[in-house]
């Protein structure tokens, strides 16, 4: 519930609930609790009469509208039939990715020399020496380093 609170944050909180509400704070917290109880019971009463009236046994979770579709009004057939055209996408996802990393992979061994030879002046493995001029011009390789 306060997963994006940390401790100082709850202090803090509390400490202005004790401002606020000062003596009463045990009350409010109290039937703030009895408030929480009264709805899942509520939500309780409520996923059992639906159990009841559709013949199956459901729980709180399978109310969220995939869920109960999924579970209660396809068969296992059906399903399988939704899920077949998408089994392989998944394989065929990381495949495409292996081969374009490989391809950066390939493209930044290319520019490396370059980009050496930019920063340091001198050439990079199979350069020329100073003064001279490289048997082929690379393009100047621009990039931002904040935006990496």
């Amino acid at each position: 519930m306060f997963e994006n609170l940390n401790w100082w944050e709850i202090g803090a909180l509390f400490v202005l609930a004790l401002l606020i509400f000062g003596d009463k704070l045990p009350n409010v917290i109290s039937d703030g609790l009895r408030m929480l109880r009264n709805l899942r019971s509520m939500a309780n009463n409520a996923t059992s009469d639906l159990s009841r009236e559709l013949g199956t046994d459901i729980q709180l979770a399978d109310l969220h509208p995939k869920t109960f579709i999924r579970k209660h009004l396809l068969s296992e057939e059906d399903e399988a039939a939704i899920r077949r055209p998408l089994e392989g996408l998944g394989r065929d996802l990381k495949r495409d990715l292996s081969g374009i990393k490989a391809d950066l992979t390939d493209v930044a061994r290319a520019v490396e020399p370059a980009v050496r030879r930019d920063r340091t002046g001198e050439p990079g493995p199979g350069g020329t020496g100073a003064g001279s001029q490289p048997a082929e011009v690379t393009p100047r390789v621009r990039y931002d380093a904040d935006a990496t």
